[in-house]
């Protein structure tokens, strides 16, 4: 069993790090210009879900017991809260230094983890919901957070110029 959880392991991890480095080229692609643009009528701008992106993954530090967020303050004007309550945040240089940091960060701590990391249970669920619910483990959230990149990206795409 552990050579097939290291294939699943190392599939995940390609599929996410693939998505990141797609998105990684997108974002750097883009002028400041283009991500204080809606990525659509009444949606959000490149900025907002860069600093989307940024917070989410910063939260996988926790959730996956790598240690505390490198930005806790992104939480509440990029997650805890929409775009349209204007709550103050950093510029967009800083946005993209965040970005860079915690995902060359959380590289770091998803290469040290093994596969039996990786099918452990991860720290926003209960042990109790664990034993119950085995697949609510880490590699699960790595899965889900690389859906949630892929279809984020997906909107910033429309900012590209033609």
């Amino acid at each position: 069993m552990a050579e097939q959880e290291m294939i699943f392991v190392k599939m995940a991890l390609n599929n996410w790090n693939e998505q990141l480095t797609r998105a990684g080229k997108l974002i750097d692609s883009l002028s400041d210009a283009e991500l204080e643009q809606h990525v659509a009528p009444d949606r959000n701008t490149g900025k907002y879900l860069l600093g989307h992106l940024t917070a989410v993954h910063d939260g996988l530090f926790p959730m996956l017991g790598l240690g505390g967020k490198l930005y806790p303050e992104l939480e509440q004007p990029f997650i805890a809260n929409p775009e349209s309550a204007k709550l103050p945040g950093p510029d967009l240089q800083q946005l993209r230094t965040c970005w860079t940091k915690v995902n060359q960060t959380l590289s770091a701590g998803f290469n040290a983890m093994t596969p039996e990391d990786w099918f452990g249970r991860h720290n926003s669920v209960s042990a109790e919901d664990f034993k119950k619910e085995p697949h609510r483990n880490k590699l699960n959230v790595l899965l889900s957070r690389t859906a949630h990149l892929s279809y984020h990206r997906g909107q910033l795409i429309f900012l590209q110029k033609k």
